[in-house]
């Protein structure tokens, strides 16, 4: 019997199309003789050349393939999982989780924040790069960087700033590991959800959930839920400034958080290891920041939101 091709909705910046070759090439591989049809789509968040916050946030990122998802135009979508707001359309469901990537950050123009001269400007768009940059640098200034990573990369060789940061995982997926200096990401904490890809289908079609649970790596599955559910238990949103991450110990999670304030000035510290499958935990550990957080903090978080 021969099936129609499944199609594979995807940005299409170079390393969208990088992580949806991938998902592409793990599915042939795990279903021989399966048809996967990429399809390409411009993201409003493509288009937005100031602050993504401002015009929308991570909406802007997966809202045109949440409607071709939901419409059955596709059958399944492909995104950064960092860039997947926590709460998502009902009807959608991520499927599946490929296996996670390097999740640290590198620093692009020095070899480290400390060899930036005084007011230099480091170039971000992201309220947690933002706010770990100042927290160590409180004299350096914060240029807003959109674009791909070649975008920001020619900014910088441009001189719009002395210094940005990228994602490890997205130079690695694009044949780009050279470049920058990764951070240590026990001190510079990642993003929650960085280094995975996460595989989202409509949650009710059930042969298409199948299909993909042959490439789930179950591992960065659970970890990137244990991020997903401290996020939602936060309540932050797109002007949060948020880092978190989570290491496998057997059958263990430790997760460590941060939370700021926009100017970095102030921090608040925690971590807590639970089971591997508890969704207790994440919210454990976001009532702990809570509770700790100064008002500077506390006030760009609401709390618990819906799962």
């Amino acid at each position: 019997m021969t099936h129609r091709p499944l199609k594979l909705g995807t940005r299409r910046s170079p390393l969208a199309m990088a992580q949806a070759e991938e998902a592409r090439d793990r599915l042939l591989a795990a279903h021989p003789g399966l048809a996967v049809e990429i399809v390409p789509v411009t993201a409003s968040g493509d288009r937005v050349t100031g602050s993504l916050a401002d015009a929308g946030g991570k909406a802007l990122w997966t809202k045109e393939l949440d409607a071709w998802l939901l419409a059955g135009t596709i059958d399944f979508a492909v995104h950064s999982a960092k860039d997947v707001e926590t709460i998502r359309p009902d009807g959608i469901a991520i499927a599946a989780v490929l296996p996670r990537e390097d999740v640290r950050d590198v620093l692009v123009g020095v070899a480290s924040l400390s060899d930036l001269p005084p007011g230099a400007r480091i170039g971000t768009s992201a309220p947690r790069r933002a706010a770990l940059a100042l927290h160590q640098r409180p004299d350096c200034e914060v240029v807003t960087f959109r674009g791909n990573i070649q975008t920001r990369l020619a900014k910088l060789a441009a001189g719009e700033a002395d210094a940005t940061l990228l994602a490890l995982a997205g130079l690695n997926r694009t044949g780009q590991s050279t470049v920058g200096t990764p951070l240590d990401p026990g001190t510079w904490i990642p993003a929650p959800g960085q280094g995975c890809i996460a595989i989202e289908c409509r949650a009710d079609d059930e042969a298409t959930r199948a299909t993909l649970a042959a490439i789930d790596d179950a591992v960065s599955n659970e970890a990137l839920h244990a991020e997903r559910r401290l996020l939602a238990a936060l309540g932050g949103n797109c002007h949060s400034p948020v880092a978190a991450v989570s290491d496998r110990h057997g059958d263990t999670i430790t997760l460590r958080a941060a939370l700021f304030s926009p100017d970095g000035q102030q921090r608040v510290d925690g971590s807590l290891t639970f089971p591997a499958r508890d969704a207790d935990g994440p919210a454990a550990l976001a009532a702990d920041l809570l509770a700790r957080a100064a008002p500077a903090i506390a006030e760009h978080f609401a709390g618990p939101q819906g799962d």
